[in-house]
Order: C-alpha cells, then sequence, then structure tokens
C-alpha cells in the first residue's frame, strides 16, 4: 500500500485527506499522521508507539486504522472524522519525554485537524506529556481533566456489542453459560474478562505476554488459559473475542474457528476483503469490530466535546456516566447492523459500512452550508 493508492490494485485511492510524515532526529521520533476524513468534524483516534518490520508496515498500518476510525467515529454518532497516528519503534525503548512533546508539537502544527489519543504502546500518563505541547490531546489522566484510561469503556462497548449478538444468535442478550474466547489481555481484555465472568459465562483466554498470563492466573483463577490463539479457536467456545492486533480473522483462522460469534476489540479484524463472506457462509456472526469497540473513542470524545458541554450537575468537561451512557447505545446500534444485514441479505461488515458511509455524505454535505 503507498500513501495514494491500496492493495485493492492499481489506480485505487486509499481516500485520506492528509498524511504527515515526522520526524525528529535528537529524539528518535518517527511518526506518521494519517486523516482519512473531516467531514463530520476534525479528525480523531489514537496514537500506536509500535516496532514495525518497516516504514512500509508502519504506513500500511496508520493507513488502514485512520479509515477504520473514520467510520468508528460515524457508526458512534459523533462529530469527528476519523485519524490515527503510529510511532515507529520499540516503546520500551525509545519512549522519552522528549520524544512525546516532539511529538505533541507534530499534532499542534495541524492547528486541531487531528485530535490523538491513547492506542497500543501509549498511556495515559503519555498523553499527559503530549499535553503539554498540544491542545488537541485526549485520553489524559483524570487529575489533568481528561478521559483516563478509554479502555475500560471500549470493554464495555465490546460488552454491549457482544449482547446484542447474542440476541440475535440466540434469543437472549445474557452471556450465562456460553464459553467466551479472548484472545488479548491487554487494556481492554482485562475489563472484557470481568464483565463476562459478572455476566455468568466462562472465559478461555490467551496472550503473548507472560505478565498478563500471570496476572489472569492470580485475578481470575477461574479463566482457563491456553498456549495461543492457534489452540484457542480450536476450543469449544460459543464466543470468539480478539483483543489484540489487527488481523485476527483470516482464511485459516475462519476454516478453523468453533465459535458462533466474533465480538472482539482489536481492530481491522478483518485480514483482507472476501473475509466477511467467509464468516457468513461458515454461518459465524460477525459483530463488526469499529461498532462494538467504539466505547474507548466515545471516553475520549467526551474530553473533546465536554469542555463546551455541560454535564447533568452543570459541570464542564469530561463526564463518565455521560459517556458511559452514550457507550451503552454499543448494544442498540450493533443490533440495528445485524438486523439490516439480514434484511439486505449481506454480511454485517457490509452492512455496517453502508451505514457509516452513508452518514458521512449525508451529515458531511451539511459543511457546505457556508456559516459566517
Amino acid at each position: 500500500m503507498g500513501v495514494f493508492t491500496t492493495t485493492a490494485g492499481p489506480g485505487t485511492a486509499t481516500g485520506h485527506e492528509q498524511v504527515i510524515f515526522c520526524q525528529d532526529q535528537p529524539t528518535g521520533l518517527r511518526a506518521i499522521i494519517a486523516i482519512y476524513s473531516t467531514a463530520l468534524g476534525p479528525a480523531l483516534g489514537g496514537t500506536r508507539f509500535y516496532p514495525y518490520a518497516s516504514e512500509a508496515d508502519a504506513l500500511h498500518d496508520v493507513l488502514e486504522l485512520s479509515r477504520g476510525m473514520a467510520y468508528k467515529n460515524a457508526m458512534a454518532g459523533l462529530d469527528l472524522g476519523g485519524g490515527k497516528a503510529v510511532i515507529w519503534g520499540d516503546p520500551e525503548q525509545l519512549k522519552t519525554e522528549p520524544l512525546l512533546r516532539a511529538y505533541g508539537r507534530f499534532v499542534e502544527s495541524l492547528g486541531g485537524r487531528y485530535y490523538t489519543a491513547c492506542d497500543v504502546g501509549t498511556y495515559v500518563p503519555d498523553m499527559d506529556v503530549v499535553a503539554r505541547e498540544t491542545r488537541f490531546a485526549t485520553g489524559r489522566s483524570r487529575a489533568q481533566g481528561g478521559a483516563g484510561d478509554s479502555s475500560e469503556l471500549t470493554a464495555w462497548g465490546v460488552f454491549q456489542g457482544m449482547r446484542a449478538a447474542a440476541e440475535h444468535r440466540w434469543g437472549s442478550t445474557s452471556l450465562a453459560g456460553r464459553r467466551v474466547g479472548i484472545a488479548g489481555l491487554g487494556k481492554v481484555g482485562r475489563y472484557l474478562t470481568g464483565h463476562l465472568l459478572d455476566d455468568g459465562a466462562a472465559v478461555v483466554a490467551t496472550d503473548v505476554s507472560e505478565r498478563a498470563v500471570d496476572w489472569a492466573r492470580s485475578t481470575y483463577p477461574q479463566v482457563d488459559l491456553v498456549d495461543d490463539t492457534d489452540v484457542l479457536i480450536r476450543q469449544e467456545i460459543d464466543v470468539y473475542a480478539p483483543c489484540a492486533l489487527g488481523g485476527a480473522l483470516d482464511d485459516d483462522t475462519v476454516a478453523a474457528l468453533r465459535a458462533e460469534i466474533v465480538a472482539g476489540a482489536a481492530n481491522n479484524q478483518l485480514a483482507h476483503p472476501g473475509v466477511e463472506k467467509l464468516l457468513a457462509e461458515r454461518g459465524i456472526l460477525y459483530a463488526p469490530d469499529y461498532v462494538v469497540n467504539a466505547g474507548g473513542v466515545i471516553q475520549v470524545a467526551d474530553e473533546v466535546t465536554g469542555a463546551a458541554t455541560p454535564s447533568a450537575d452543570g459541570r464542564y468537561g469530561f463526564d463518565f456516566d455521560r459517556a458511559k451512557a452514550r457507550a451503552t447505545g454499543i448494544y442498540q446500534t450493533t443490533r440495528e447492523i445485524l438486523r439490516s444485514a439480514d434484511r439486505e441479505g449481506v454480511p454485517p461488515a457490509v452492512a455496517a459500512d453502508r451505514l457509516a458511509e452513508r452518514r458521512m455524505a449525508e451529515v458531511g454535505r451539511l459543511r457546505a452550508i457556508h456559516l459566517r
């Protein structure tokens, strides 16, 4: 994939408005900021700090992720566009205050076209540092007036989407008595595990990090832990929840998967176009990733909009209860998408894309009406 064309074929445009390459040699910063669309408002999306194998891999990821954010924000009903950023490198070795502040200055240079937040490899304290150089950093700590850890509502939204999928498939919103496989016990997977156990589900999980596995073993001894994702997907599970990196669903995975439902927090779960059809052919109900994992972006978006919108008690700024109420609406959104897919005879991923594109076109068109 290049900046102007995709892997779909020569001349197939990515559709991005702007891609910015940022470098600060003294700190080792190498970052790419991709703005897919500002049709609905400023682009919002997290910053991923990851040791990509190559610059091409970093570019491919940021272009795919930023597009997904545009669709996610549209389906979440937010007046925000889609963007994403990646910092190329190992955060354990490269992450420093000067590097994060240099990155913050690049974000500030865009004048509000892009709001950043946490993602893989970046955390709330990092956003506090980035915010020292830019007004457009969200996901800051509560002490700094921010939304805090967005993985909390990401997991809550995934749980709501899972409930909607369970109702669509089995006629009940409860996961009690069901076995859910979670791939990835990171920031989101941990919260999701708790929600599922509270609902009466059994959980089987895996993670590449020994630290995460040790956490699960000590915190939730009732969780069954398996060696890797390849073992997990072959388990007798009812629901599969990919909660790590993208590309979790490819041809081989879908062929081996035992679950009846896929609903997880990872972005860009479909490894390539056409996987959604393979899932449908196998009778596996797919809850589109960018729909069910939108709780986190809803949380950090409230940090942006809360500055101008008072909460029920008249306070300005982030309001967790307001954000959680909106994230709870992911249940209804997922429900509508699954029903729409049935009516139109298309996979849920296609139905979701159509609804997101319609909102970006119809609401985005209103910006042509000039305001003084």
